[in-house]
């Protein structure tokens, strides 16, 4: 172990927005815009936010504050506003993803890095390098506990290493040193949580554990501000987070080339509202579907071959086959699948068609296999490989990489396109504004003159 804790800190203390290259500030934007889309129409659509607002109701913890929860009319405190923007973000299963530490970098850190920047008065600049540093923070200790590994033992990545870069990002903001950074850091560990048993039933937690690990994040630095003290070694110790939450940790991955090579370049986007190992196989299946004009009655069989992770998260037929959840759907290859090589796309809406006949009965001719060809040499374990049986043959594809990872990345006009499309329902013209002034942060010399266009 070589002081990763104390090197992670002391990076976040010491970020400057200057040190930041243009292109990983641009991305930043791009992914907090992102990520905001989701937000807005989760507000309004997900089934799990009327039991949310309900419970902070009937805990006293709806008094009105001064943080943005986007797509709401209200004002809500800081913590609370971190934990709704953190649960709403993800509810969509559409916010972005980071391949090598199979983990969704911006529901933690942008939820924290939004609350603290309106609590402290930060400028738009201030709130993109805590962005970025949460970021960094968070994705380096995801490759760190090995996503694999960690799945393996029940974890979600998300919710775990996310405490920490939502820590990050509000340490950032409160202007923290290094050293109560690292109590902040301290504090995460014991707040780090987040369990895989939600895919049992379609459970809601996930969203939720997310949306509390950004709350958790701005809690541990608030306790670092007001001089608590957190213990130390968090990462790297003996009941530390990589001892305590794997079986097959890289420590150095937390900290090689921290300051030069950005993680945050190596995040990529979703073109679908479902869990990313289902994305390389829709991409396949959709191209496969054009291109031999195969209709529904023309399939005999679909075989999908995934990597491990993705046979654990969405590939087990007994549970996955038929969901009546949109949980469940967002983390079924078989309906998905589907779905996807009924109607040739698969958008948010398309959740209407749960329990649908013809995308049962097409279902029901899939099979989801572990393909050790995903798991050999590639960077990372995102891919598919997808054969279609005909009455005119075998048809296959492997596609290494789903669309929208940063060798992909969709451009300017379709990044704001797709946040458009799951904002205006909810924001009408607002939407426009509020992407603007996203995509300009650094502008502003107080960042809520930005969050407050995406208050409904």
């Amino acid at each position: 172990m070589a002081h990763e804790t104390a090197t992670l800190a002391a990076y976040v203390a010491g970020l400057k927005f200057e040190d930041i290259p243009p292109q990983v500030l641009e991305r930043a934007k791009v992914l907090t815009l992102d990520f905001l889309g989701s937000t807005i129409r989760a507000r309004r659509d997900a089934e799990s936010t009327p039991s949310l607002l309900r419970m902070l109701e009937a805990l006293a913890l709806d008094g009105k504050g001064e943080a943005t929860v986007f797509g709401d009319s209200k004002t809500w405190t800081p913590a609370v506003a971190a934990l709704l923007n953190g649960a709403l973000g993800h509810s969509l299963d559409f916010d972005d993803t980071h391949a090598d530490s199979s983990l969704h970098p911006s529901a933690p850190v942008v939820p924290a890095a939004f609350a603290v920047g309106e609590m402290v008065g930060a400028s738009g600049r201030d709130v993109l390098t805590a962005i970025v540093a949460g970021y960094e923070v968070c994705c380096r200790l995801g490759n760190a506990l090995d996503p694999t590994s960690h799945y393996a033992r029940g974890f979600h990545p998300t919710a775990t290493a996310g405490t920490y870069g939502a820590a990050a990002a509000a340490g950032k903001l409160f202007g923290l040193s290094k050293d109560q950074i690292i109590s902040a850091f301290g504090v995460s560990g014991s707040q780090a949580a987040g369990s895989l048993q939600f895919l049992v039933n379609g459970a809601w937690n996930k969203r939720y554990q997310v949306g509390a690990s950004a709350m958790n994040g701005v809690i541990a630095a608030t306790l670092a501000r007001n001089n608590f003290i957190g213990s130390t070694e968090s990462v790297e110790g003996k009941h530390g987070l990589l001892v305590g939450y794997s079986d097959d940790a890289h420590p150095d991955k937390a900290t090689a080339g921290l300051g030069k090579t950005y993680e945050t370049l190596k995040i990529g986007v979703k073109p679908y509202p479902s869990c990313r190992y289902t994305h390389a196989a829709l991409d396949a299946l959709i191209a496969m579907r054009r291109e031999h004009n195969l209709t529904p009655d023309q399939i005999k069989r679909v075989e999908i071959g995934l990597h491990r992770n993705g046979i654990t998260l969405t590939g087990d037929a007994a549970t996955k086959r038929h969901p009546t959840s949109i949980v469940g759907g967002q983390f079924s290859m078989f309906f998905t699948g589907a779905l996807a090589l009924d109607q040739g796309s698969f958008g948010w809406d398309d959740y209407g068609r749960l329990g649908d006949t013809g995308v049962n009965a097409l279902a029901d001719k899939f099979d989801v296999v572990q393909d050790d060809r995903l798991e050999i040499g590639r960077t990372h374990p995102f891919g598919a490989r997808v054969s279609i049986t005909t009455d005119d043959g075998v048809h296959e594809r492997l596609y290494a990489d789903p669309s929208g990872e940063p060798d992909t990345f969709p451009d300017a006009q379709a990044m704001q396109q797709k946040f458009l499309t799951l904002a205006r329902p909810v924001l009408n013209g607002r939407a426009d504004q509020l992407a603007d002034a996203i995509l300009s942060l650094e502008r502003f010399d107080r960042v809520e003159k930005a969050t407050q266009l995406g208050r409904q």
